[in-house]
């Protein structure tokens, strides 16, 4: 299951501390920072993967596990750039089929097999947009 921690950035006059994500066998860095709302940063680290225990001892403190409510979720939703290039790419791969007017003549021929065509390709990108934000752990 993916896991979300929080913590604070801490800033001095000399540089900002920041979370250490972990990186795989390529050195590539593992996680996702999410979002930070009112001072605290929002991270999502993939399945299976584990923080470092060796933090920045001027964040280490305020590093938490993060249990999401629908409240939270919705604020990390609509505060994470992560969240809008998902949202961007799905309205995107709808456009490669539909165009705006297609859609709304959709919308006057429904019931029929052109609007249910379109209905479940526009669901199909729905449905990748989801699946993409659950592997972040929303």
């Amino acid at each position: 299951m993916t896991s979300i921690y929080s913590y604070q950035k801490h800033t001095d006059s000399l540089r900002t501390y920041e979370l250490q994500l972990p990186h795989n066998d390529s050195n590539e860095r593992q996680g996702t920072e999410l979002a930070t709302i009112d001072g605290v940063t929002y991270v999502s680290l993939p399945d299976g993967v584990v923080l470092p225990s060796a933090q920045p001892e001027q964040i280490a403190a305020s590093i938490t596990t993060v249990t999401l409510t629908d409240t939270l979720r919705d604020q990390i939703k609509a505060a994470s750039p992560h969240v809008a290039l998902i949202n961007q790419r799905v309205v995107e791969a709808i456009r490669e089929r539909y165009s705006m007017d297609d859609e709304i003549k959709m919308l006057r021929l429904a019931p029929s097999d052109q609007a249910t065509a379109y209905n479940a390709y526009a669901e199909e990108c729905r449905a990748w947009g989801r699946q993409q934000k659950a592997l972040l752990g929303l």
